[in-house]
């Protein structure tokens, strides 16, 4: 017996140990055939990642990148769709036999900023980066399908990728992607039954982190103008000074979350931009405030707009100043279907091990995944993307964002075997929860 020969019956019967002891559906000989795979094409994989990030399209101008998207979803021979929501693209793989559609979503756009990494495959776009990680998550799903489409014959039911314009510009004219594929039908025909995501995270990589029930929080807008009346900056009395005003606003603003709402149900008011005032010596006549309201219960989400206009409408009309209030709702709450995550949890430790499982507590950032889990069970994860072997990383959206590519194989490996052990749980795959 040859010694390639023994080593591959110990990792079989390796497999085969830890697949019976974690209570996994897939099997072992599956198993080692997702890592054969994963090896067969991770060199191509890597390549596209960094070809991606070369060449980032920010919000609703994916153009370029739905077009190599769906290029390698019909080199697989996918049922490719594209035009969803103008740039999405979908690709369906039918299992060998006949079940539940679950979907696997990425989203594709970039963002405005500069890049300042040393990275050989820096953004080729002056002014935009993928700084949030989006060609990873569009990597790992390519080679998901690429994985997956290998493995067909032993697929029960389908699987829908969907590639998503616009995570980034929800509260934008043309919207959110995520709200918009759906209205372009991207859960029907064939109808997908329950959906995952996953967002690279700035923590170890090798480990994942979720949390059953609300992961991150909804995302509201709000923009306040007041209005107050120019004078001579040495005769201040003559005027109305918006910019003391809108300090004041500001400040009375931080009262709001310390002082009228529950601090066992977190929330966030930040006011982002400010934007008044024409020369030093002239008293402003008018300040635009413009802010997020970052909630998890529809509580405060409903609570805390009130309460903005409260504060606003007390200090302009104090000063005989006016006001106008507008605000937006943007991303709703992303929920983690209890069931699929107690389904699915023991996937993720036996792929990982128990100690790179980080259950989490709810995030205040926010991602539009969450319309899709309000219309199906949805199962969402962060994956750690940091070299361990260095003590910080930049943060998301930082222009010196560099994960680790190393992130992209494990992602692809996590996701086929969480495709797998929900198909062999589609039975207890029930409706979306009321959130």
């Amino acid at each position: 017996m040859s010694k390639e020969i023994r080593v591959r019956i110990f990792a079989l019967l390796s497999a085969f140990f830890l697949f019976s002891t974690a209570g996994t559906a897939i099997n072992p000989k599956t198993a080692l055939q997702i890592d054969d795979e994963i090896k067969k094409h991770e060199a191509e994989i890597i390549k596209i990642r960094r070809f991606l990030h070369m060449n980032p399209e920010l919000s609703n101008q994916e153009v370029e990148t739905a077009k190599l998207i769906a290029a390698k979803l019909l080199s697989l021979g996918l049922e490719v769709k594209t035009g969803l929501a103008k740039t999405g693209v979908t690709g369906l793989l039918r299992g060998d036999e006949q079940g539940l559609t679950i979907g696997l979503r990425a989203d594709m756009d970039a963002l405005p900023i500069q890049e300042l990494t040393n990275v050989p495959f820096k953004s080729l776009n002056l002014g935009v980066m993928h700084a949030c990680g989006h060609d990873i998550h569009m990597s790992i799903a390519l080679g998901t399908a690429m994985v997956m489409n290998s493995l067909r014959d032993k697929i029960n039911g389908n699987i829908k990728f969907i590639f998503q314009p616009a995570e980034e510009s929800v509260l934008s004219e043309e919207g959110g992607g995520a709200k918009r594929m759906i209205l372009a039908g991207v859960l029907e025909d064939p109808s997908v039954k329950a959906i995952f995501g996953l967002h690279v995270w700035p923590e170890n990589f090798g480990q994942v982190f979720f949390s059953p029930g609300p992961i991150m929080a909804s995302s509201d807008w709000f923009r306040i103008t007041i209005q107050g009346k120019s004078s001579h900056g040495a005769r201040p009395h003559e005027g109305i000074d918006a910019i003391a005003l809108a300090s004041q606003v500001i400040v009375s603003l931080q009262a709001i979350v310390s002082r009228t709402v529950d601090p066992t149900d977190p929330a966030v008011v930040t006011v982002g931009k400010i934007d008044g005032g024409t020369r030093a010596n002239i008293i402003a006549e008018k300040v635009s405030l413009e802010g997020t309201i970052r909630t998890l219960s529809e509580t405060n989400r409903k609570k805390i707009p009130r309460l903005i206009e409260d504060v606003v409408r007390g200090i302009t009309h104090s000063f005989e100043a006016n006001y106008v209030f507008e605000h937006r709702r943007g991303t709703p709450l992303l929920y983690n279907h209890p069931d699929l995550a107690s389904i699915l949890s023991p996937t993720l430790s036996h792929v990982l091990g128990d100690r790179n499982v980080r259950e989490i507590k709810p995030q205040m950032t926010a991602e539009d995944f969450s319309y899709f889990c309000q219309k199906i069970p949805g199962f969402y994860l962060l994956l750690g993307v940091k070299d361990p072997e260095s003590s910080t990383m930049a943060p998301l959206h930082s222009p010196l964002f560099n994960p680790d590519e190393r992130s992209i194989p494990l992602g692809i490996k996590i996701m086929c075997h969480l495709l797998f052990d929900c198909f062999e749980h589609q039975r207890h795959i029930g409706e979306a929860p009321r959130q």
